[in-house]
Formats: structure tokens, sequence, C-alpha cells
């Protein structure tokens, strides 16, 4: 078998599985400081009880994340040994970032916030809080910077590797390495922004429908239902917002893949005669016939989101040559998929905030069922977003500029009507694994790595399933609406009181 399409499927695993539990603990971190900063605010009870159990899931999910992350760094140095070679000081820079910035940030304060809860103050612990999810925010920023560099170079430049003073030299040809000149023009590059919102609010997704869908099982059971109530209503403010933000976002970025990386686009949406565009919402992409077949598609769409002109001329796939074409049927499907996930979290969350508005939402049982696999689809959006972006760049790994006439309306091509990419400036992915490193050797590896994340989703699955089953503390449940109740309810709201006082004097 080919090395580097097994090396890719080995990465893909990886990451794929690694990427289920970032966007958690990012969106869990934020449910965590808006549940503590109602808590300070309020003094309800009911807030730290949920704090509690939230942080216990946060912490599982941390652990996990961090346990996954480290084998990707590994395979840098492995089977993408040349690829590390060219983007190392590049690389090497916003790991370094974020180490610094961010996970000692992040893990810092993650055992105050874990085990700190009776032994500092509600102050800080609430500080302890605020730094971890700040820390994972910080921690998605320096990822996202190194990969969208990767999308949209800038803030370096191209240097051949030296040996003892010497050219390195492959097959006779020097061989070439990204060195940083502006590194804040490498943080900010072209598509570094638009990214990192999208990213962001996919996270918050995830975070905000995973809480739904434990707190609308509670809900069903009628079991912690108060907690359920305030889990559920927090998840629903978080999820209504961040839909509605996906799509501005998309629209932004759509725009800037499109300026940078026409080629994505055009795979993205199955154009590929350069000309008015028509926005494909679904369909089969036909390479040797050149159109979609069996879609459904909006007149000139294309050209009027990218444009504001239906009419208006699109780049199409035309433009470049076969060997620098991304996938298009992947590309295609995955992107529209992503887009069709993105309509039905709108659809789902402003129906359940309207008749959460209405007073109703928590007597619509089958619309509570509805949000207990709900937890699937973001998930499923953020890895269908990812699986386009990184096959939409193809062959690149990383990839080249590409240079529009002074109108803006074209691309710049070569004599046969191409696009002519500076070969240096990027990298090929076929160039890009080891030689050094056996497809058999990268098999076996890939079946060991399979092996393990199955365990690991294991141990995930069933602790995760213990901690939902238990529920939150029960000390730390408000009490029922009854005469015996209302004593109990005032007890411990001075217990809370008594410990928020300690605590305060602790510090």
């Amino acid at each position: 078998m080919d090395v580097v399409l097994l090396s890719r499927i080995q990465f893909a695993v990886s990451i794929g599985f690694h990427y289920i539990f970032p966007p958690l603990t990012i969106g869990l971190g934020v449910v965590l400081v808006w549940l503590e900063a109602g808590f300070l605010r309020t003094r309800d009870p009911i807030y730290e009880t949920a704090a509690r159990f939230w942080t216990k899931v946060f912490a599982l999910n941390f652990a996990i994340g961090v346990a996954t992350g480290i084998v990707m760094e590994f395979q840098f140095g492995t089977n993408w040994a040349t690829y590390s070679r060219f983007v190392g000081d590049v690389f090497g820079s916003a790991l370094a970032a974020e180490g610094i910035f961010a996970f000692f940030l992040e893990s810092g304060f993650l055992a105050v916030l874990v085990f700190g809860w009776d032994r500092v103050g509600p102050k800080m612990h609430f500080f302890a809080t605020l730094m971890v999810s700040l820390g994972s925010i910080f921690s998605s920023v320096w990822i996202v910077v190194a990969n969208s560099w990767q999308q949209t170079p800038a803030g370096h430049h191209v240097v051949p590797v030296l040996r003892n003073g010497v050219p390195l030299l492959k097959d006779g040809q020097p061989v070439f390495r990204a060195e940083i000149v502006d590194f804040w023009a490498l943080v900010f590059n072209p598509s570094t922004v638009h990214r990192l919102v999208h990213v962001w609010i996919g996270a918050f997704l995830v975070g905000a429908f995973f809480v739904m869908s434990i707190a609308a099982w509670y809900l069903l059971k009628g079991r912690h239902t108060e907690f359920a109530r305030r889990s559920f209503d927090g998840g629903l403010a978080l999820a209504a917002v961040s839909a509605l933000a996906m799509f501005v976002s998309g629209h932004g970025q759509a725009g800037a893949v499109y300026r940078h990386q026409p080629a994505k686009l055009a795979a993205f949406e199955g154009h590929y005669r350069t000309g008015p565009a028509d926005l494909n919402l679904f369909g089969v992409p036909d390479d040797a016939a050149q159109k979609v077949r069996y879609g459904v598609a909006v007149p000139g769409g294309l050209g009027l989101l990218l444009h504001g002109d239906a009419s208006t001329a699109v780049v199409g796939l035309d433009r470049f040559r076969p060997e620098d074409r991304p996938p298009v049927g992947i590309s295609f499907q995955s992107y529209h998929a992503m887009v069709g996930l993105g309509t039905l979290f709108v659809a789902l969350t402003l129906l359940a905030a309207f008749l959460r508005w209405r007073g109703t939402l928590y007597q619509t049982r089958w619309l509570l069922w509805c949000f207990v696999p709900a937890v699937i689809l973001p998930i499923a959006g953020n890895e269908l977003g990812w699986v386009a972006a990184e096959v939409g760049r193809q062959p690149w790994i990383v990839h080249p500029k590409v240079t529009w006439t002074a109108d803006g309306s074209d691309l710049v091509v070569g004599p046969a009507g191409h696009v002519v990419y500076d070969e240096r400036e990027g990298l090929r992915t076929l160039d890009a694994a080891s030689p050094n490193v056996s497809a058999g050797q990268v098999l076996g590896s890939l079946v060991g790595f399979g092996l393990i994340y199955l365990a690991l989703g294991a141990v995930w699955v069933f602790v995760l399933d213990r901690k939902i089953k238990h529920g939150p503390d029960e000390a730390h449940l408000p009490a029922t609406a009854t005469p015996d109740g209302a004593l109990e309810a005032a007890g411990l709201r001075a217990v809370h009181e008594g410990r928020m006082t300690g605590g305060e004097d602790r510090g």
C-alpha cells in the first residue's frame, strides 16, 4: 500500500478521535464560568450543584484530550519528517506559544478547579475556572494559527536547508524550509481570524449540546429536575447564539477561502467552469462530465454570496491543472453535510428557545428526546468541517499563494490558462512524508493506535455513563417545596453562606 495514503489515514484517525474532546472542554469551560458567576451573583446553591457536576465531566474530557493530543506530535517526527523540516520553524513557534500562554495557564489552575471546591473561597475558585476556560481557548488559538498558516502562509521566507554550510540536495534539487521573518504576520495570516472564530463557535455548540443532551435525559427521567432545567437553559442560550453566529462566520470564511484558496471553494461547490455560478444545495459531483448530477441549486447563488451579484463570474476548477485540483467528491459532500447540520442546529435551537419563551419546552417530551442524541450532530459537524478544510487544500500540505488580476476579477494564469504555483513556496503532501518509514510500519502503528483509541473511547463512555447515572451530588441539591423542605433549604443556604464566608477568609 501507499505509505503516504496510510500516513494520511493514520493522522486522520488520530486527529479525528482527538478532536472530539478539545471542543467539549472549550464549550464546557464557558458553561462552568457562567454557572459559577451565577452562584456568586445569586448565592443560589443550585448553581454550585451544577458547576460541581459539570466540573467532573470537564476533567474527564480534559484528561482524554491531553492523552490523545500527544500522539499527533510524535507523528510529526515519524511519518511526516520531511513536512516537519519544512514547517519546523513556524510550527515550533506556535506550539511553544501554546505551551507558554495556554497549556500552563490551563493545567496550572486545573487542580484548583477540580479539587479546590472546599479548600478555597468561591471567588478564588471562580478565578481558577475562568483561567482554565481561557487556557483552553488560548490553546485553540495557537493550533489554529499553525494550521491557518499552512492554508494561507505569511510572515516567512523560504531558504535552503544547509548541512555544514552546503545546501542539502534531494534528487539533485535543493531542499527548502520556511523561516519566520515576522511573527505577528504569521499569527494574523489571512485566514487566522475567520477560522478561529469558526472553531470557537463550533466548540461552543458542542459544549452546549452536550449539556442539553444530559439535562434532557434527566428531565425525561424526572431526576434532578431543577438542576437539569438550569443546565438546559444555559446550554440553550449558548447554542442559540452560536448557531446563528455560525452562519455569519461561515459566510465570512467562505469569502476568505475564495480569495486565498479558490480551488478549495470550487471543489466545495462543485464549480467546474469559470463563470456565473449556482449555489448547490446537494448533489453528486461528476468529474468526468464536469458537473454536479442529481442536485438542487439556487441559480446564481454562489456569485450572489461571494460578489453580491449573481451574474459575476466565479473562478472554477478549470483554472487549475488537474494535478493541482482537490478531490471534489469528498470536499463537496463533507462541506454540504456540515452546512446541512448547521441549518439543523439553527432550526432545533430556535424551536426550543421559542417553546422555552412560551413556557412549554419542558412539557414537550418529543423535543427533549430529540436533544438526547443531538450532541452527535455538532461533533459530526466539527469533524466534517475539518475534513472539508484539509481535503480541500490537497494536493498541498502547505498551500502556495495565488495572485489575482489588478481588478480582482480573475486569477493570474500561465500560457495554458492555468494557475502556475511557485512549488518552492508550498509543499505537496506527496513530498511531505518521511522517506525512511515503510508502509508496513505505518500500517502496524495505525492498527495499534486504532486499538488504543477504541480502548480510550470505551473508558470514556464507561466513566461518563457512571457519572451521568450518579448525577449531581445530593448534598448540594436544593430541597423540595415542602414545609420540611423549606427548613432544609434554609439550612442548605446557611451552609453555603458559611462556606462562602469561610472561603473568603481563606482567600
